[in-house]
């Protein structure tokens, strides 16, 4: 059944590819048999192992299968004698051999052609594979990725993939060919001596439970090495991320000791694992050699009966057969092994796939294609996944072209505030509007168009400095106000006071920046974060402590950056330096969950209340 639901979830768009390998496998082992059946031919004729004339006898309609076998049989013995004596032995000999070499070749090129249409099919279904959890990784909201270890998702992108790729895609070709095997040649069985393979049909489901009873764990336990290998990720993960505090903490000998524990585990775990599984071939060797013993002793019980209807000669072809048959069995016995391991991983995959958005989008969403008027929240509440509210009863409005600044202690709400503007999570009450229409009832595309951010993290990428920058447009398109590219990208890069360093690196604007801008300075990585927002021009810009993290120097550039960054637009500010939002338009004040006071900076001053308190503790006043 797993096999069936595998195959119907991945293979439809390979369906002509499964057919043409279907086909030549199909051929494969039909020329197969053939070839095999030079053997009753050499041995019954060529040494005399019977003494059976054979005489030429036509065929005729109303024959049955059993008959119309025994009539060939006659006939290609009847050719091969009148051979003999025209030309003599040696030359059937060369002529049957020749025979085998022909069948041999055709089988192989077919047998390489299934191969041929099998790759593309196994790369492609890995291939796809990757893309929908790259793209369900992408389209999951922030909340998430919250709840879960980025270790854990590493590991499920990387080693449950790698091991549905080295245990299920590596046995498709098993899959598809070794049951059409099977079937083909059990019939060919029949067809020679029913008895005898009735006599096998008894003795294989035996071999098959035994096989079945070694791997029964594998699925089981190969979960458990899936998740102690994302553990192990997350270590790696958190280390190289706090190495600096690490080492600040001499706590290297703590962090070893741990890693090796994790470590150890997981060895002790993919040991149990390897040992099961490697254990299935000298197993099923063994069983099917077993076998062969007993169907040797029963195979010659039914020759020396004087009323056999197996001769010497066919009892040593149904040998061959039943041995070729083996080896399918074998490999589905190993088959059943390996796609118990990649379950294991492809239900942890789908534990990614399957997880549901709760940023939905509206079945008939609304345009929203520019930003005329005010943003508005109406009496919003808002809770994590606990029901502790981080947000109670919030309303605001902000006006187009305003500056709204959100101010407050930590866990107060600020950045939760910020958050529920471009949708990164929904409200649990209340709602949000951009010029009267629900953010809820509009596509989530269309909203953040409006939008950009900066954070204080700047988040950029192993990449040029140009591609960093041109992140969140299409270049494809037009350049704004007649540019290029290239000259709207150093237009933006001067506005945020970045062209210079930026020039200064030996490549310009084709400089890498390394890993999350690596190469970089603090304001520089902030500078770059800044000049990606004024190349996307977005009429709605969102600010989240964007120069809490800088020193002074760097504050005082990033913030005359920023300054040019806000002309014009409707900016939403989460500050922590409160020294940065005395010209806001209008400051709220936040405190566990609720805006407490909102005004200008020398109204919130006057007050003596929140704002004031802030202030005083920051000195700036």
């Amino acid at each position: 059944m797993h096999i069936i639901r595998l195959l119907k979830r991945f293979i439809p768009p390979y369906k002509w590819k499964v057919a043409l390998n279907f086909f030549f496998n199909l051929i494969s082992t039909v020329l197969s048999l053939f070839s095999f059946a030079t053997i009753i031919p050499v041995l019954q004729l060529l040494f005399g192992i019977s003494e059976e004339q054979t005489q030429y006898t036509p065929v005729v309609s109303g024959m049955s299968l059993q008959e119309l076998i025994a009539v060939c049989k006659s006939n290609i013995y009847f050719y091969l004698q009148e051979l003999m004596t025209t030309h003599g032995t040696t030359y059937v000999l060369v002529l049957l051999g020749l025979f085998l070499i022909s069948m041999t070749f055709l089988k192989c090129l077919t047998a390489w052609l299934a191969n041929f249409y099998m790759v593309p099919i196994r790369t492609g279904v890995l291939r796809d594979l990757r893309i929908m959890l790259y793209n369900k990784v992408v389209s999951l909201p922030i909340g998430f990725f919250t709840e879960e270890k980025k270790g854990d998702i590493m590991s499920r992108m990387t080693n449950d993939v790698g091991e549905v790729e080295g245990s299920i895609m590596s046995t498709l070709d098993i899959l598809f060919k070794d049951p059409l095997m099977i079937l083909i040649y059990l019939t060919t069985l029949f067809v020679i001596s029913w008895r005898l393979t009735l006599f096998v049909l008894i003795l294989l489901p035996v071999m098959g439970l035994l096989i079945g009873r070694v791997g029964r764990s594998l699925k089981r336990s190969s979960t458990l090495g899936q998740e102690q290998t994302a553990d192990l990720l997350t270590q790696i993960e958190e280390t190289l991320g706090g190495l600096r505090v690490v080492k600040a903490f001499n706590a290297e000998n703590k962090l070893r000791q741990r890693f090796a524990n994790a470590a150890n585990a997981t060895r002790k775990t993919f040991n149990r694992i390897n040992r099961r599984y490697y254990l299935a071939h000298p197993v099923s060797e063994f069983l099917g050699t077993v076998m062969i013993a007993i169907l040797l002793w029963y195979g010659g019980t039914l020759i020396l009966d004087a009323n056999s209807t197996i001769d010497a000669a066919s009892f040593i072809y149904y040998l061959v057969i039943f041995y070729s048959i083996i080896n399918p069995f074998k490999d589905l016995s190993r088959a059943s092994y390996g796609i118990r391991r990649g379950l294991a991983s492809l239900e942890r995959i789908d534990r990614i796939l399957n997880t549901e958005n709760n940023i939905k989008e509206s079945a008939n969403p609304l345009p929203l294609t520019s930003f005329e008027n005010e943003i508005r929240y109406e009496n919003i509440d808002f809770a994590y996944q606990t029901d502790i509210p981080v947000l109670r009863h919030v309303s605001r409005t902000i006006p187009r072209g305003k500056m709204v600044a959100l101010v407050g202690q930590s866990g107060s709400g600020k950045t939760t505030m910020a958050d529920l503007l471009p949708r990164f999570f929904d409200v649990t009450a209340g709602k949000i509007t951009i010029d009267g229409k629900d953010i809820k009832d509009v596509r989530p595309h269309d909203l953040r168009a409006l939008m950009g951010n900066v954070n204080q993290e700047a988040i950029l990428f192993n990449d040029t400095f140009y591609n960093n920058i041109t992140f969140g447009v299409d270049t494809s398109k037009p350049a704004p106000d007649g540019m290029t590219w290239q000259q709207a990208v150093e237009n933006a890069a001067r506005i945020a006071n970045a062209h210079d360093f930026i020039m200064a690196t030996p490549d310009g604007y084709q400089t890498s920046i390394g890993d999350r801008g690596s190469r970089l300075s603090g304001g520089q990585r902030q500078r770059i974060s800044i000049a990606r927002a004024i190349l996307k021009n977005p009429p709605i810009l969102i600010l989240d402590e964007a120069t809490s993290a800088l020193d002074s120097e760097s504050e005082q550039l990033v913030q005359n950056a920023l300054e040019n960054l806000m002309q014009k637009r409707t900016t939403l500010v989460v500050a922590h330096r409160l020294s940065t939002i005395k010209n806001a338009d209008l400051i709220c004040v936040l405190h566990e969950g609720q805006i407490v006071e909102q005004g200008k900076h020398d109204e919130l001053l006057a007050m003596n209340g929140y704002y004031h308190k802030l202030v005083e503790m920051q000195n700036t006043k």
